[in-house]
C-alpha cells in the first residue's frame, strides 16, 4: 500500500466500530490513485463543468476545427474560445496543429 492508503486506514481504525472487511478495505486502498492523480483528475472534471469548454469537446467530437469555426459552433465569441481552448490544452485535454496563421484544434486523446 502507499503512503496515502496506510493513512486512510489508520484514519479509519480511529472510528469504534473497527473494520468489518479489513481485507477489502485493503484491497480498496491499494487501488486508490495516488493524491496527485486524483487532484489531477478533478482538475479536468472542472474544466467540464463549464458549459462552453463542455460544447468545444462535443464539436471536437467530429474531428479538428479552427477557432472561429469553433466559436460559430458554440455559439462564443472568438476570444471567449481562444481563452477555453488555451485552458483545455493546457490541461492537455485538446491539441491544436497549426498551417500557416491557422490553428486546428483537436481533443488529445479520444
Amino acid at each position: 500500500m502507499n503512503k496515502s492508503s496506510d493513512e486512510r486506514v489508520s484514519a479509519i481504525d480511529g472510528c469504534s466500530n473497527r473494520l468489518v472487511d479489513p481485507h477489502r478495505v485493503a484491497a480498496v486502498c491499494a487501488r486508490m490513485p495516488h493524491d496527485t492523480d486524483v487532484v489531477d483528475t478533478a482538475d479536468v472534471f472542472s474544466l467540464l463543468a463549464d458549459p462552453g469548454r463542455l460544447r468545444l469537446l462535443v464539436a471536437l467530437l467530429d474531428g479538428e476545427l479552427c477557432v472561429c469555426d469553433l466559436a460559430a459552433v458554440t455559439g462564443l465569441s472568438e476570444s471567449s474560445t481562444s481563452h477555453a481552448l488555451r485552458l483545455l490544452r493546457a490541461h492537455r485535454v485538446v491539441s491544436v496543429r497549426r498551417d500557416g496563421r491557422m490553428a486546428y484544434y483537436r481533443l488529445d486523446d479520444a
